[in-house]
């Protein structure tokens, strides 16, 4: 049944859950450290195929570490991938600053298919938390909850924005260092402020639980 409003501040259970789908501390590790590895080793080596063999080996080890620990794959799996796709592109143009074309791309997916999923009431938020939080799609039919979601939808629209209009003069301009280290700043840091704030947003409304037989 769905808790009175006011009465519901966030359950601790429901914090881990958002916490786990948006990638926690393993997600910052394994996408972050690689992309990391990259800028040092093209600053000090100034070779393209040696910096992107450094970011490939290292994302690959922190693969089998995962699995040799028996932990979750999920992200250092998407890293390992992210990372594969970034260096087939620079190594394809020759140019390191195409290291980090995907990641502009990839904003400019998320910020389009984010706000029209908001503008049709259908906001990303919801479909990948409401199944978690054990809400699934009743929260359509709440008012209030929806309205959460479309607003956690557009803090994350602001972030991919605020990304792009950072990175991509940088990568205009090629200029390699500032872009990197933006990238790095803008990264997971970014990401899980901007996780932080879904979490604000949303544990103000008690979420629509699935009606159950006494």
């Amino acid at each position: 049944m769905k808790e009175k409003q006011g009465s519901y501040e966030g359950h601790e259970e429901d914090r881990a859950k958002i916490v786990t789908a948006l990638g926690g501390k393993r997600g910052l590790i394994d996408s972050s450290l690689p992309s990391l590895l990259f800028l040092i080793a093209f600053n000090v080596s100034h070779k393209l195929n040696f910096s992107i063999v450094a970011a490939l080996i290292l994302s690959a080890l922190l693969t089998v570490m995962r699995l040799v620990k028996r932990e979750t794959l999920q992200h250092a799996i998407s890293g390992l991938v992210g990372i594969a796709i970034c260096a087939l592109l620079a190594r394809h143009s020759g140019k390191a600053k195409d290291f980090y074309l995907p990641g502009l791309i990839t904003n400019v997916g998320y910020g389009i298919l984010y706000s029209f999923l908001n503008l049709i009431g259908w906001p990303i938020m919801g479909l990948i938390l409401g199944p978690l939080l054990g809400e699934n799609l009743l929260w359509r039919k709440d008012p209030a909850r929806r309205a959460a979601y479309i607003r956690a939808g557009w803090l994350w629209v602001a972030l991919f924005i605020a990304r792009l209009a950072v990175q991509y003069p940088l990568y205009r301009s090629n200029q390699i260092n500032a872009l990197g280290t933006a990238r790095l700043i803008m990264g997971y840091p970014l990401f899980i402020a901007a996780g932080w704030g879904t979490w604000q947003i949303l544990r103000k409304v008690p979420t629509t639980k699935i009606p159950t037989e006494d």
